[in-house]
């Protein structure tokens, strides 16, 4: 039921928006962050289950730490990526947006560097 009251909020605070926007653009903008906001929030109940999940498969696969930890960071960019460049949209900034997601893909390139090397070396010794 989470799903039907965060829609609701998002579909309300669109309509107050889209209202405000004829009559004082400037709220509007504050209107749509602060519902994107809000939504955040209860969002971050949600972060509890991830992490516990993420905690058992951690403890029941004998693997090293840091592949989970590097995972949760790049789950951590795209989300607040997208969160943010979606606002500047909203505002109109466009460009903004694209710089946010595009940086947000660099990092989550650089982050998975570590991964792919330690993959190409396993492959390797597979091989030889």
């Amino acid at each position: 039921m989470d799903i039907v009251r965060i829609s609701l909020l998002g579909l309300g605070g669109v309509m107050l928006s889209f209202m405000l926007k004829g009559t004082k653009p400037e709220y509007s903008g504050f209107v749509t962050m602060g519902v994107g906001i809000l939504i955040l929030s209860l969002a971050v109940g949600k972060l509890e289950y991830l992490f516990d999940s993420i905690r058992r498969i951690r403890e029941n696969l004998d693997m090293d730490a840091d592949y989970f930890v590097t995972l949760v960071k790049m789950l951590g960019i795209t989300y607040i990526g997208q969160f943010s460049a979606g606002i500047c949209r909203d505002a109109g900034c466009q460009a903004t947006g694209a710089q946010i997601e595009l940086f947000c893909k660099l990092s989550v390139m650089v982050l998975s560097m570590p991964v792919l090397l330690s993959l190409i070396e396993t492959i390797q010794e597979f091989l030889t």
